[in-house]
């Protein structure tokens, strides 16, 4: 096998390593979620230690691409490839761990508090889950397009988001004895908000690859 040969072939397991790890994420938003609606104190801890998979998995995409770009000395367009290969598992990464501290939410409220959750959380996840598989799909074809489509996903969230916290708020001034409930739903409500801001990130990053040029989606 010639050398290019071998190097497409390591540079598609990194993009492969990079779309399994956005599937991953995906499915730890889902349990993180699931936990808190549940108030499933076994789910939210399942969560807590996949992500320990999670940035291994990160670490391996990280250690790929810098392997390859030692070794191949990669053209301008190949280091693109990589260099958004390692952005993007950063973005990734941190999206998990915001789903990581959506299941600590739901462990520090525990099981069966018999407590209602905001049901405008679901609606951001879904939201959520996607311009994950927007981000995917715009990854895997280059499309920036479709990458475009994440900045106004992303607003979305954003708007409601705002409308959760002032809902939240007016209920700690009728309801102060639910105060920790709502503590922990906002937090759980700020965490879902940040996984739009990264797969914004992701989207800028697509665009990069693409054109070789920096962009910002939030201006």
């Amino acid at each position: 096998m010639v050398a290019r040969e071998q190097f497409d072939l390591e540079l598609e397991a990194v993009k492969d390593m990079v779309i399994k790890l956005a599937k991953a994420a995906k499915v730890q938003l889902e349990g993180s979620i699931a936990a808190l609606y549940q108030s499933d104190v076994d789910k939210a801890q399942q969560v807590m230690e996949a992500d320990k998979e999670l940035d291994q998995l990160d670490l391996a995409i990280n250690e790929a691409s810098i392997l390859l770009i030692a070794r191949q000395q990669p053209v301008a367009s190949d280091l693109r490839k990589l260099i958004v290969a390692i952005r993007t598992a950063t973005d990734l990464e941190r999206m998990a761990d915001n789903a990581k501290n959506i299941a600590r939410s739901a462990i520090h409220l525990g099981n069966d508090h018999q407590l209602e959750i905001h049901p405008s959380l679901a609606d951001m996840r879904d939201v959520a889950f996607k311009m994950i598989d927007l981000a995917i799909e715009a990854y895997k074809k280059e499309d920036i397009q479709l990458a475009k489509k994440l900045s106004e996903l992303d607003d979305l969230i954003d708007g409601m988001f705002g409308q959760v916290m002032e809902e939240l708020l007016q209920m700690t001034a009728t309801n102060p004895q639910k105060i920790q409930l709502v503590m922990q739903m906002a937090f759980s409500a700020r965490y879902i908000e940040r996984f739009g801001d990264h797969l914004t990130n992701i989207a800028e990053s697509i665009m990069y690859l693409v054109k070789g040029e920096v962009y910002d989606l939030n201006e």
